[in-house]
């Protein structure tokens, strides 16, 4: 634990891997820069690697005022001790008031290694950042400007706020996602700094052999258009029909935790609290009855269609558009409709 610094930075690690940035280092970035301004503090960017230097114009650009640089042929391939190291020896340094990660599989990794070593508070899979004054309920004291670490718990059938009041630095991860990512401004000014690190041979326990990297099969993220698919289609022939109307329209195809768990769709395809946070310019949701967790993933959609034969499903709550009735009948329908607008 280090002591409160209240005029401390915000910190993003920024998450790399064969020379590129994880899309979560700046989407957090982006929250970085708000908290940042609230708070009336510059925001820090932690690059550890090896030759990633390049990478630190990306974050400035993405709202990051310091990027401390580690760059060290050790670093070339992650492991949790060399990192956890780093992070814990810049910690100590500069001091920071907040430290973010994404909540990726290496971000769950290091960020509790992290925590313990510095004995300080964790929240993981956050799904909101703020900041705010709060008064302590057992001793009436009143803490200003501390961060509002917001994250489902219980199932997802509450949202909860957690805050930490002397256990520094504050440290949280968030979902992939959640967070929009803003513009890039190539005119921002910032600061690239190399810093110099004592890295113990030993903390790398493992030596990398050999490595293989599975092929993404689709992009959730990146897509303007989903059709998702719940446990009400069923079947995986069933699903046959949504990677149809995926087609007919440019979309990816995504899937509840239902349709997962049964078996009709792999989880990459998994949308929702423990899957996949989307955006979409259009969501399809069939089947799908709309569960909280399902929705934490994709209420933010710009144009939700349900379709369900259920008309109480809590899906239709978020739908700008709903359709009651058969999928198997109402998805050929569409399709055709939509290959004959496409003819004119």
């Amino acid at each position: 634990m280090i002591e409160p610094n209240r005029k401390g930075e915000v910190w993003v690690f920024a998450e790399q891997e064969d020379g590129s940035l994880n899309e979560v280092a700046l989407e957090l970035c982006g929250k970085a820069r708000e908290l940042a301004d609230r708070l009336g503090v510059e925001v820090g960017a932690v690059l550890p690697g090896a030759g990633v230097g390049h990478l630190g114009e990306h974050l400035i650009a993405h709202g990051a005022d310091n990027v401390y640089l580690v760059d060290y042929e050790q670093l070339g391939h992650y492991q949790t001790g060399p990192y956890a190291s780093v992070l814990c020896q810049l910690i100590e340094r500069r001091r920071p008031q907040i430290v973010v990660f994404g909540a990726t599989p290496l971000g769950r990794d290091l960020a509790p290694r992290v925590a313990s070593q510095m004995r300080a508070g964790l929240t993981a899979d956050c799904t909101d950042l703020e900041i705010a004054d709060v008064t302590d309920p057992r001793t009436k004291t009143e803490h200003k400007n501390l961060l509002l670490q917001i994250r489902p718990a219980f199932g997802g059938n509450i949202i909860a706020t957690i805050v930490n009041y002397d256990w520094w630095p504050q440290m949280a991860t968030v979902r992939e996602g959640v967070m929009a990512m803003q513009p890039a401004d190539a005119s921002r000014g910032g600061r690239i700094l190399e810093e110099e690190v004592q890295l113990d041979g030993a903390l790398a326990a493992l030596k990398l052999i050999k490595r293989h990297v599975e092929p993404r099969t689709v992009n959730l993220k990146g897509a303007r258009v989903i059709v998702a698919g719940g446990g009400g289609v069923g079947t995986k022939e069933n699903f046959k029909l949504l990677y149809n109307l995926a087609g007919a329209i440019g979309g990816a195809v995504g899937a509840s935790r239902a349709a997962v768990d049964s078996g009709l769709i792999g989880k990459e395809h998994q949308v929702g609290q423990t899957g996949t946070t989307v955006r979409p310019a259009l969501y399809i949701a069939v089947g799908i009855s709309g569960a909280i967790q399902h929705r934490a993933g994709m209420e933010e959609s710009a144009k939700v269609v349900a379709i369900n034969t259920d008309p109480d499903a809590p899906i239709f709550s978020v739908a700008h558009y709903g359709i009651v009735g058969d999928f198997r009948q109402v998805i050929p329908m569409m399709i055709k409709a939509i290959k004959e607008r496409a003819k004119e």
